[in-house]
């Protein structure tokens, strides 16, 4: 407990500069690559801290590392601040109410997420330095986790093959570790090409890219029924040809995830989604291309680093919430419909969902239990293919809170996030540190690492 005490205490020395560099983050919501003012923010920070910044990295303007110390070992700390679309929302509001309509949001809580890691290099680097421990603290700034995949850009450029660990975390409605495997995930677009006719004078002489888009559909649907159970392919028409009703559309596009537990199984999957779709051509006598926009890996787990993180998280317990979180969170969770509330526990072990059930928020830690498979997918399974990775999750909005609404953005600069956010740095901070003084434990995550991929090659 006398570590977790001493970063806790460097980490509160610093909770108000933390706390803004959290709240412009919220303030200033970006998307995909346009992270501009967010990298600079971080940047900006880590530099004020003593940090040596590298910019641009891998090719990518809002990518970036921070780094600190010299030598061996190196640990890897990862921060994500890229927001999403049509999900602006005021703070502390209990009810639907954009600050532009249409407009971006930290509906994933990403500027919670970039801050709370930077707590940890921060809380890192002043261990070092104040203790004479060897070693080099990371931050890996890492754009476009939601759609574009920056961690898989920098993991492939090779910025993760010095790095003996990789710690994240994630915003969430409980704390935990996330000892978990996701889905690997393809991206890929489908253009079509036809000819535009007068729907009534002479639709003989058109030929519809809008129809080739719905028949390749409905053909995907067929296909769900003979791929492995596990998978998931969903999709979005992003380009109907036109809004009117008497021109044959010559131009339509729509945009597939393709996930499976393997990035293999997903290749294979992508692959007679592609022969559907050239099938969808042949009928409609159009004609298709199509783009890999991004793939992302599955996660590797890792039970050594599990078990490490997962002291440091007990040790710290959970932050202390006052009667103003309490009413906040009850007030958004009033919001939330009985499907929502109900799946708050889903992924809790018994015992502390039983002592959650009637709470609005989770300040129980919950027993450390077995692998499970996350059914969406992240950017940092790449990174788990480079390098031993572990994240946890803390607990910074209403218990239920469902990822990817207006709820989590109206949350994301309130003080049960703020709580939530130092949490998770010093949980990652304490762990890094007790990586750092017993190399033992990477020794033996490296080894179980290697064990799990068992000779598997990563898929390019």
């Amino acid at each position: 407990m006398e570590l977790q005490a001493f970063i806790s205490k460097l980490i509160e020395q610093k909770r108000d500069k933390i706390i803004e560099l959290s709240d412009k983050i919220w303030e200033s919501p970006e998307i995909h690559f346009q992270e501009f003012k967010s990298s600079e923010y971080l940047c900006t920070s880590l530099e004020e801290e003593g940090f040596q910044v590298e910019r641009d990295v891998a090719g990518l303007k809002t990518g970036f590392i921070g780094s600190f110390g010299n030598g061996k070992p190196v640990i890897a700390i990862l921060g994500e601040f890229d927001a999403l679309t049509g999900l602006s929302q005021k703070k502390g509001v209990v009810k639907h109410d954009p600050i532009v309509e249409g407009g971006h949001g930290h509906g994933c809580g990403h500027n919670l997420l970039g801050a709370g890691s930077f707590a940890a290099a921060v809380a890192v680097k002043d261990y070092i330095q104040q203790k004479g421990l060897q070693g080099t603290v990371r931050y890996y700034g890492c754009p476009a986790e939601e759609s574009g995949g920056g961690k898989v850009i920098m993991a492939r450029a090779g910025l993760f093959e010095d790095a003996d660990i990789a710690l994240s975390w994630h915003p969430s409605t409980t704390p935990g570790i996330w000892n978990i495997s996701s889905l690997a995930n393809y991206c890929v677009t489908y253009r079509y090409k036809g000819i535009s006719a007068h729907a009534a004078a002479a639709p003989h002489l058109g030929r519809s890219a809008l129809d080739a888009v719905e028949l390749m559909n409905v053909g995907v649907n067929y296909l769900r029924e003979h791929i492995i159970p596990e998978a998931r392919v969903h999709y979005a028409v992003t380009n109907t040809g036109g809004t009117s009703p008497n021109v044959v559309q010559p131009y339509a596009e729509v945009v597939y995830f393709i996930r499976a537990p393997k990035k293999s199984q997903a290749k294979e999957i992508v692959e007679r989604v592609n022969d559907i779709a050239k099938g969808a051509a042949l009928m409609t006598g159009t004609t298709m291309e199509y783009t890999i926009e991004g793939s992302v890996s599955n996660l590797v787990s890792n039970d050594t680093l599990a078990n490490v993180m997962y002291e440091n998280l007990t040790a710290l317990e959970v932050p202390t919430y006052d009667e103003f979180d309490y009413q906040f969170a009850k007030e958004i969770r009033a919001t939330l419909t009985p499907e929502e509330l109900k799946a708050a526990l889903v992924d809790v072990d018994k015992e502390t969902a039983k002592k959650l059930i009637d709470k609005d928020i989770a300040d129980e830690i919950p027993l450390l239990g077995p692998e499970i498979t996350l059914s969406g997918s992240t950017d940092v399974g790449d990174v788990s293919w480079f390098v031993p990775t572990m994240q946890c999750v803390t607990a910074c909005w209403a218990l239920g809170t469902p990822l990817h609404t207006w709820q989590v953005v109206s949350q994301g600069g309130m003080p049960i996030a703020h709580k939530g956010m130092l949490h998770a740095g010093k949980i990652i901070a304490s762990t890094a540190i007790q990586i750092m003084e017993n190399p033992e434990i990477i020794e033996k995550a490296k080894a179980e690492w290697k064990e799990r991929l068992d000779g598997e090659q990563y898929i390019y």
